[in-house]
């Protein structure tokens, strides 16, 4: 940023500009993939051309093996950005490569339109294979991905979700699970998600310790992790505060 001016909106635009050529030029001359995917984000939030982007990200994914720019494709081709329509089996091929490049987000996205239950048929449910990639998330420390494993072994996973009852407990005891509900993984996960960030996990965390649900009670851990779910919020509210007045000082 060294000798612009960015008080003044000339040299702001002539920044701005010079930036794109940068990215341009290590991308197509130099072939650095970290500025390919710098290139996309560029002509995503500044050019807001959104279709080019989703070129980049695409090209980035399938030449360089970019991790980020395999996830960023993916979400483009599950809210149909860039395009007009939305395919989530098409985006389902970029987050599993995604995650074959180690990026944890890919991995996550990839296990969340696996196990969930979608009225969309061209994403064949497989809850093994979407627990492996969550799994693979989770030890790669994304928070999301611990606190939705300890979901889901909190109230099990059936084979056939129409037979679960989640008001009366007792009639599910003779269904058929895929995962069979267990406390101590759950609190498991959730120990692990809420070390690593996540709000809800460490709510469930202090809910198990005061119930016992998977770890021995304990009253004084229950609150202990209740105001660390309090801090954590807290911190979220100030965050969002600040990028609002942000966006009010942009205007």
């Amino acid at each position: 940023m060294s000798g612009y001016d960015l008080k003044k909106e000339e040299e702001v635009k002539e920044f701005v500009e010079n930036l794109g050529i940068e990215y341009r030029f290590g991308c197509y001359k130099e072939k650095k993939p970290e500025v390919c995917h710098l290139l996309g984000d560029y002509l995503e939030a500044i050019k807001k051309d959104f279709e080019k982007a989703a070129t980049v990200f695409k090209s980035n994914c399938l030449d360089y093996n970019y991790g980020k720019s395999c996830l960023k494709y993916g979400n483009y081709k599950l809210i149909g950005k860039g395009s007009n329509k939305s395919d989530p089996a098409e985006a389902l091929k970029y987050f599993e490569k995604g995650c074959e490049n180690d990026d944890p987000t890919s991995c996550l996205h990839a296990g969340l339109l696996l196990t969930a239950i979608s009225p969309d048929e061209s994403v064949k449910r497989d809850v093994p294979k979407g627990y492996n990639y969550l799994k693979k998330a989770c030890d790669n420390r994304e928070n999301m991905a611990c606190h939705y494993l300890s979901g889901m072994y909190l109230t099990g996973v059936p084979k056939n979700p129409k037979e679960y009852n989640p008001h009366k407990p007792e009639k599910n005891k003779n269904i058929d699970f895929l995962i069979k509900p267990d406390l101590k993984q759950a609190f498991s996960f959730a120990l692990k998600g809420c070390e690593l960030g996540h709000i809800y996990a460490c709510a469930n965390v202090s809910l198990m310790y005061k119930k016992g649900d998977g770890v021995e009670k304990d009253l004084e851990q229950s609150k202990k992790y209740f105001t660390i779910a309090q801090s954590l919020q807290n911190a979220h509210e100030q965050t969002k505060e600040v990028k609002f007045q942000q966006g009010l000082d942009n205007k």
